[in-house]
């Protein structure tokens, strides 16, 4: 089989290689065996780290340096987007919440905060911007964007009628919830919100159980949160007329999908689904041979909505092969029926994780596995 167009859609190797490094490795090793190959290659994300590149590549906008708070409200510098227009602010959460911004030994999702995130919302709607796109995922909290509403004006009160603090420990102490001082400006906004996973609210398998151990919680924090969670989508009703416990999404990023939906009246997308169409991938793939694509690890979750998936869910409406290069993987058989030809890993044997993300090593491995993958293809066509 002679390869003449190939598509590369490869998501980040977390830690280790940017969406467009894996992506450009892939393509190096495409063309190495088929160099006449037509190589189109897409950096993508699924809401989490690298959407704000893609945004603002594909939107042709500008990136705005700014100081705010890290999630143990740290001051620290960042960026966010605006489009080309000047109209559409495009913000990645785990630039300013993210996970890979506090070190393991001081994760807590007890005290952990999105305030921050506001703080990027604020900047940007002071700036003039009323439309948002916002990817939620790799975040270090678990308060259900309370912190990211108490940057943006909103107050939260116990039954003693005394203000609350921030994060995740105070949210089954929320009582009653003050609106009439949040920024004015968010009556004329409209929010697009990148989801990297469909899980609702609270509950087994909500935003708390499935996520929060990643971000620090022990079983006894996973108790308290899931159990404030559940409670604070009560007083969200009361206060909102929105029941978001069972809302696709609602737990994205520690719940603050959910709140987003409630408060700001958001449209919650797959992430991958938003940035595809932003890149106008359907026509774009027409008459490929092969789609490649990966991420750092895959298994069942990334049928919930991950880079992978959504490359799956394309091609398969054009009759597009995609094989999946990982860093690691698991559940392969469960990813072989949902309709991937192929599932490789990059590591080619007993290794430490030290080494085998370092980026040099990562590169150079994805390079190796996409040629060799060619390698067999190219044998059909002798």
């Amino acid at each position: 089989m002679l390869l003449k167009k190939v598509v590369v859609a490869m998501d980040s190797f977390k830690g280790s290689l940017s969406s467009e490094e894996a992506g450009e490795a892939v393509k190096k090793g495409v063309l190495s065996v088929f160099p006449d190959c037509n190589v189109l290659q897409f950096p993508v994300a699924d809401g989490g780290e690298g959407v704000l590149e893609v945004l603002v590549s594909a939107m042709r906008g500008e990136y705005i340096s700014v100081h705010v708070h890290n999630p143990l409200m740290e001051l620290i510098e960042t960026r966010y987007g605006i489009s080309g227009d000047g109209k559409t602010a495009l913000i990645e959460m785990a630039l300013v919440n993210g996970l890979t911004l506090i070190p393991i030994f001081e994760r807590n999702p007890m005290q952990t905060t999105s305030f921050g995130l506001g703080e990027l919302v604020k900047n940007a709607l002071d700036r003039g911007c009323r439309d948002f796109i916002i990817g939620i995922g790799g975040s270090a909290t678990n308060d259900a964007g309370l912190g990211m509403l108490q940057a943006l004006g909103f107050h939260f009160f116990d039954k003693n009628g005394k203000e609350l603090g921030m994060g995740g420990k105070i949210m089954p102490e929320v009582t009653s919830i003050d609106l009439s001082l949040a920024h004015p400006a968010l009556k004329h906004a409209c929010f697009t919100i990148a989801c990297d996973v469909n899980n609702p609210f609270c509950g087994p398998n909500g935003a708390t159980y499935v996520f929060a151990p990643q971000k620090g919680a022990d079983a006894n924090m996973l108790q308290k949160l899931d159990s404030g969670m559940f409670s604070l989508s009560k007083v969200i009703a009361e206060t909102t007329g929105q029941n978001i416990i069972d809302y696709p999404g609602a737990g994205a990023a520690g719940g603050i999908g959910g709140v987003f939906r409630a408060f700001l009246n958001a449209i919650l997308k797959p992430g991958i689904q938003l940035l595809l169409d932003k890149l106008d991938f359907m026509e774009k793939i027409k008459d490929a041979d092969l789609i490649i694509t990966g991420e750092g690890k895959v298994d069942k979750q990334t049928l919930m909505g991950k880079v992978p998936f959504g490359i799956l869910e394309e091609a398969k409406k054009q009759n597009i092969p995609v094989v999946v290069i990982a860093g690691s993987m698991e559940d392969t058989a469960v990813l072989n029926e949902a309709g991937f030809k192929a599932i490789f890993s990059i590591t080619p044997g007993p290794v430490s994780l030290e080494e085998i993300t370092m980026p040099n090593t990562a590169k150079a491995n994805v390079f190796r596995l996409s040629s060799q993958i060619c390698s067999v293809i190219s044998l059909f066509n002798k």
